[in-house]
């Protein structure tokens, strides 16, 4: 399945639909007042979260969407059926913005949360509605108004409580196939993750937790360069980090600082998130050679934050990993959670 997480759409919701002039015909009134009837409401626009769904690729094809018109008044002051409202389904996750105002107009986090898009148009009043003293036989009606018609910015920001990140070939792909039953393409090059994968993985209690693989940053990420400006995003709504650092690099402090950078580059408070720091593929490092222990000392003085050693390959070093994870995740506060912008 593709994997696509912007769009841009334009939404129309229904005319109402017309009042009507007419007057009664009774066979002993012979002066049978109005009873032209109102137009009925125009249909509006929802959209609805729903699970199931993970990309917004129904939109890549189907840009315009158009709810149905209100039924134009009948006599005897029949009211005219209302148009029937129209419901798209949009991934969890999913943020809403006028694209010519760039407001943002919600955001779809529940399934089943539901948002109303475009409103619309009230039906127009017929003849009767005009009876008076003055006037005993109006001979006009009113017209239906239009519905709202309004340009919008879709993006799909995953929900998951943990984003895994790091340069390309860090090892996400093998971690989050080792922690959960997420089966990524894996292989020996870069940017072998060109999508972001979401991965389920248990607790002790038994509950899961959505970890998400983000596609590799490099330097220039926050900037549009490489993969990275299209996924950041998507770590917007996790709670920790997990920093994955390729321990058989040529410059482990390096890789460690460029992802930091583009952390701070990006800005929406990624950088002061929680992380958790890994260096990863320890079972491919020449121990005589490389200190890993005085490595994971130096990155814990730089970032403040807990090293691990681990190899996702073996499985070593995992479990105290995820142990700490679970401890931070069960000392944020739920209120803290991280606040959704544009």
């Amino acid at each position: 399945m593709q994997f696509i997480d912007q769009a841009e759409i334009e939404v129309e919701a229904g005319k109402g639909g017309d009042g009507i002039v007419a007057f009664r015909r009774e066979k002993y009134v012979p002066a049978g007042g109005p009873s032209g009837g109102n137009g009925g409401k125009g249909g509006s626009i929802y959209f609805r979260a729903d699970e199931n769904l993970q990309t917004l690729l129904d939109f890549r094809y189907n840009h315009k969407f158009k709810a149905d018109n209100g039924g134009r008044g009948g006599p005897n002051n029949r009211t005219g059926a209302n148009g029937k409202d129209l419901i798209i389904e949009v991934p969890c996750g999913t943020v809403v913005y006028d694209a010519q105002t760039g407001d943002l107009l919600g955001d779809l986090v529940e399934p089943g949360q539901t948002l109303l898009i475009a409103a619309g148009g009230k039906g127009g009043l017929g003849n009767q509605h005009f009876l008076s003293n003055r006037n005993r036989a109006p001979e006009y009606a009113l017209p239906g108004l239009p519905g709202e018609i309004k340009q919008l910015r879709l993006e799909l920001k995953l929900l998951a409580e943990v984003g895994i990140i790091g340069l390309p070939n860090a090892g996400k792909s093998t971690l989050i196939s080792a922690l959960s039953a997420a089966r990524p393409k894996i292989a020996d090059y870069p940017f072998t993750t060109l999508v972001p994968n979401l991965g389920v993985v248990r607790k002790p209690t038994g509950d899961g937790t959505v970890f998400a693989d983000i596609p590799g940053l490099i330097e220039g990420a926050s900037q549009g360069t490489g993969l990275g400006h299209d996924f950041l995003r998507h770590i917007e709504r996790t709670r920790v980090l997990l920093h994955l650092i390729d321990a058989t690099s040529d410059d482990v402090i390096r890789d460690y600082n460029t992802i930091q950078q583009e952390l701070q580059a990006y800005g929406r408070g990624l950088a002061e998130r929680s992380q958790v720091l890994a260096l990863n593929k320890i079972d491919a490092v020449d121990r005589e050679s490389v200190d890993l222990e005085a490595l994971a000392t130096q990155l814990n003085h730089l970032s403040h934050a807990p090293v691990f050693l681990i190899s996702g390959v073996t499985g070593a070093g995992l479990e105290p990993m995820l142990q700490e994870i679970w401890r931070i995740l069960d000392q944020l506060n739920p209120v803290e959670e991280v606040e959704i912008l544009g």
